[in-house]
């Protein structure tokens, strides 16, 4: 079998309270685990999108607006949607782990590291496609 979900590749979420929200897959498990026996990935997506600025807006609101919030979460395969994206985001790899979703303070560390991540790639302004919601 084919493995398409690959670090990087950026996937929609079908199910869920995150449904129709895009994700970056960060590590990919194919087996499966002990405790999770299906195929799987972790990934880290946007909850809530920035918002639309213009150059007419000062830096304190500008700021505000290119917020982003993100999330982590391991997703089954079937729940995910893989599109022909990749997002190269390196720092990911090392953040979210395994390990991570065992205590809710690691969680919480981790998804503040994704934030700054992710809103250094906003602000420099590559990968516009993934900060913006899906209309559908």
């Amino acid at each position: 079998m084919v493995k398409i979900y690959k670090p990087g590749k950026v996937a929609i979420v079908l199910q869920g309270r995150q449904a129709g929200k895009k994700v970056v897959v960060i590590k990919q498990l194919d087996e499966g685990t002990k405790d999770r026996p299906y195929p799987h990935a972790i990934v880290a997506g946007i909850e809530r999108y920035p918002r639309k600025v213009t150059k007419r807006m000062g830096a304190k609101k500008l700021a505000k607006r290119s917020k982003v919030k993100p999330f982590i979460k391991v997703v089954n395969y079937s729940h995910l949607f893989p599109t022909r994206y990749s997002v190269e985001l390196e720092g990911l790899k090392g953040v979210v782990g395994s390990e991570t979703f065992k205590e809710p303070t690691q969680r919480e560390d981790s998804k503040k590291q994704v934030k700054k991540l992710l809103e250094d790639r906003y602000t420099s302004g590559k990968n516009k496609w993934f900060f913006q919601p899906l209309r559908f």
